[in-house]
């Protein structure tokens, strides 16, 4: 799977962007014909404390599937989109 991570307006550093890597990689068990990925990554303004969003939009043969959380962090944001695409996979498949 080929995976595109863009952090908007700021530099993401190597360890998250490996933990995103190594997330978007475990979607493979529930379904190996997935194209690609592309993750954003993006700092909202606001006064919230969970001011991370993580966006992803997964492209499988005939689907393309997308979801976005929001967390105080990005790695906690990342664990529920890629559970929320987890379950999404599975549905495509039933």
């Amino acid at each position: 799977m080929q995976i595109q991570i863009h952090s908007i307006h700021f530099d993401a550093d190597k360890a998250l962007l490996a933990f995103i890597e190594s997330k978007l990689q475990k979607l493979t068990v529930f379904n190996d014909t997935i194209i690609s990925s592309e993750v954003f990554l993006r700092i909202e303004k606001g006064d919230g404390n969970e001011n991370k969003l993580v966006e992803i939009k997964l492209h499988i043969p005939g689907k393309e599937l997308f979801a976005k959380r929001n967390s105080m962090s990005f790695e906690a944001a990342a664990d529920e989109v890629v559970e929320a695409l987890r379950r999404q996979i599975s549905k495509v498949q039933t």
